[in-house]
Order: structure tokens, then C-alpha cells, then sequence
């Protein structure tokens, strides 16, 4: 490949991911970028539905929302790159399109994967990583900027470093999402819980409805909790599914706010439990407890990358199948049930001792002493 010289590069357009979670997955290539080039000004082309992961984190010099899709609105989306002058673009998407985009725009150095027979389209392109289905879906992406450092110093080590993950929430969007939580019924100084049981690009990732609302209610009778439902508008038929079929009534936040807000809910709740979604890899990133329930997905490659989130899942022969709907009885995901889903929870919430006290005395209400207990 061509060397290039990073005095050169002046004007960086990044094409973002397509989907929340590989978004997320895409923060750790980002920060090398920003390392690697830090004087350079780097502009983030992203879809809304991922933008506002980046709102407070300090990646990018400005994020660009593109949500154009069909080849009829090509010609703009290339007269948008032309006016930014662009000396290198980072193509983090297979798209062809995508390719076209940035070599029809003539950005003079274009970096991708050589997928869906664009390698013509780029001057520097990458094959597919052998090792691409057993190990993490960071490192594909740490692997483009990895080989912009090999152009431009002969080497890198990028690959070998632990990626960084960490995502960020201001304290005025966190004061902000505070309130928007207390609007929607929250109180002050209890322990809240977020289930996320949709799943928008996949239907078989969803562990059934009637599971997360038995799941809901447990947790708020023998733990106390408060019990918040979140996810994006396109998963609110999910979140109403689950709070038809529970006694209690949740806080309902799916679909209410823009991304960026919901984030900043998430980075205030205690424990998240999630279908293998995009909120998994961004509220672990923030350093809150998250329990993944996994069914075809492959958490070799899909798990959230973060000491701070467990999995839960109870394989079949067929998984991971990797497919959008199952084809047969869902048995990846009916295997796992509230009980045990429950169990995990509570340990992650410090609350196993809560619970063997419950056990022992009877359900909230029925003694004194279990107003004595506290919330971690």
C-alpha cells in the first residue's frame, strides 16, 4: 500500500456505524484516531440513531447526522464530503455506497474493509480479518486505525493494547435526565432497575415479554426497586407488551426521549438487564451493571466489552445461529428463565442478603424489619 504522512492530514471524515452497539463498539477505534491524529479535525458521519452516543465524548471535532438513504440522494451526501475537504476518510461500514460516496467526493485517501467488491473504490483496503467470528467486534474496527498507524509510522501496536471503552455523561445532562426520570414518576433515593426488552434489527434476540414483566414484578416485590422500561420508539410496542402483563406499574421511558437523553438516563440507573442490544454495550461503557440475556447472537464477538457486564445465556446446538427470526421454538432464549434472570440480578445489585432476608420474614409489608434494609 501507498505510504502516507500524517503532516498531510488535516481533514478526517470517519462514516460511522449503522447500528447503536456497533456504534458503541466503534468508541475504542475513535479515541486511537483521535491519539493518532490529534491535531487533525475529525468530522463523525453518523445516523441519529447513533449520534447521541457521542454527545459528551470528546472523540470527534463534530458529528455530522446522515440519514439519507437510496441512491437518489447520493449526490448530495457527496457534495456534503466535497465541501469538507477531506485529506483521509475512515470507513468504518462494508457499504458500497458508502465507498462510492467518498471516492466520487475525491477524498485523496480512503480506508476500509475490501467487502461487497469495492476494493476498486479505495486506495487503501483491508481484508477481511481471519480471526473476524472469535474475537471482539472492537478490534475489527481498532483494525482500520491500526493499519492507518502502520501508513503512517511503519508499525503499530494498537492491537495489542487493552481498547478503552469508557463513555462519558456530563453533569448537566445527568442532572437533566434526573428530572425527566422524577416527570416520569421516579423517586428520589431508590434503587432503579432498566429492562431493555426489544430488540430493533432482531426479533429473535428478544427474550419473551411476559419473562421481562415477571421478571419487573419480582424485582419490586422482594427488592424494593424501581423498575424503568427503556428503549427507542421503534421498541415501545415491546415495552407496552411487558407493562400489560405486569401487576405493577413501571416507569415508561421507551421511546419518550432523543438518544442522547436516554443515555443519560441509563448513566443514573444501577443495574440494566438487556436483550444483546445496543443500551448493553453503552451502559456497561458508563460503568453501570448490566445483565445480558444472549440467545443466536455470538457473545464471542457481541458481548459487551466491560468487566462491569455479565452474561446469561443457555445455548442450544443451533446457537449462535445469528439469525433474525427463529425458525423453530425460540429455545436459546425460553431455556432461560425469570427465576434464574432474577438471581443474577439481585447478586449484581449486592442485594442476595436482601433476599435471603425476604425469604425468611415474608414479602415487604408484612414485618418492620425490612424497613431497615438498605438499597447499595
Amino acid at each position: 500500500m501507498k505510504s502516507i504522512k500524517a503532516d498531510q492530514i488535516k481533514r478526517v471524515v470517519v462514516r460511522g456505524a449503522n447500528w447503536l452497539g456497533d456504534g458503541a463498539m466503534t468508541v475504542p477505534a475513535l479515541r486511537e484516531l483521535r491519539h493518532l491524529l490529534p491535531h487533525a479535525h475529525l468530522s463523525l458521519f453518523a445516523r441519529s440513531t447513533t449520534a447521541g452516543l457521542f454527545t459528551d465524548a470528546n472523540l470527534v471535532d463534530e458529528v455530522v447526522v446522515s440519514d439519507r438513504s437510496g441512491w437518489l440522494s447520493l449526490g448530495n451526501e457527496i457534495a456534503e464530503w466535497k465541501r469538507g475537504q477531506f485529506d483521509l476518510a475512515i470507513l468504518f461500514p462494508n457499504s458500497f455506497q458508502v465507498a462510492l460516496i467518498a471516492a466520487l467526493a475525491s477524498v485523496p485517501v480512503r480506508l476500509g474493509y475490501a467487502a461487497q467488491g469495492r476494493g476498486f473504490l479505495l486506495t487503501h483496503s483491508l481484508p477481511a480479518p481471519e480471526w473476524r467470528v472469535s474475537r471482539h467486534e472492537v478490534f475489527y474496527y481498532l483494525n482500520i486505525v491500526s493499519e492507518l498507524e502502520r501508513l503512517l509510522h511503519g508499525t503499530s501496536q494498537m492491537m495489542e493494547r487493552e481498547p478503552d471503552v469508557s463513555l462519558q455523561v456530563s453533569d448537566e445532562r445527568q442532572i437533566e435526565a434526573s428530572e425527566v426520570l422524577r416527570r416520569l414518576g421516579a423517586r428520589d433515593g431508590r434503587t432503579l432497575v432498566a429492562l431493555c426488552p426489544g430488540s430493533i434489527n432482531s426479533r429473535a434476540k428478544r427474550w419473551p415479554a411476559e419473562r421481562y414483566a415477571a421478571l419487573a414484578d419480582r424485582l419490586i416485590d422482594e427488592l424494593d426497586v424501581e423498575v424503568l422500561l427503556t428503549g427507542s420508539p421503534g421498541e415501545r410496542d415491546v415495552s407496552l407488551q411487558v407493562a400489560n402483563h405486569m401487576r405493577h406499574r413501571p416507569i415508561m421511558a421507551t421511546g419518550t426521549t432523543d438518544l442522547s437523553s436516554a443515555i443519560a438516563m441509563l448513566s443514573l440507573v444501577d443495574l440494566l438487564v438487556t436483550n444483546d442490544t445496543g443500551p448493553a454495550h453503552i451502559a456497561s461503557a458508563m460503568g453501570r451493571p448490566t445483565l445480558v440475556i444472549f440467545g443466536p447472537t455470538n457473545p464471542l464477538t457481541t458481548r459487551p466489552f466491560s468487566a462491569v457486564a455479565e452474561m446469561i445465556r443457555q445455548p442450544p446446538v443451533c446457537a449462535p445461529c445469528m439469525l433474525r427470526d427463529c425458525p423453530i421454538d425460540h429455545r436459546c432464549l425460553t431455556a432461560i428463565s425469570p427465576d434464574e434472570v432474577f438471581q443474577r440480578a439481585a447478586a449484581l445489585l449486592g442485594m442476595s442478603e436482601k433476599l435471603k432476608f425476604v425469604e425468611l420474614v415474608g414479602p415487604p409489608g408484612t414485618s418492620d424489619k425490612l424497613d431497615l434494609v438498605g438499597h447499595p
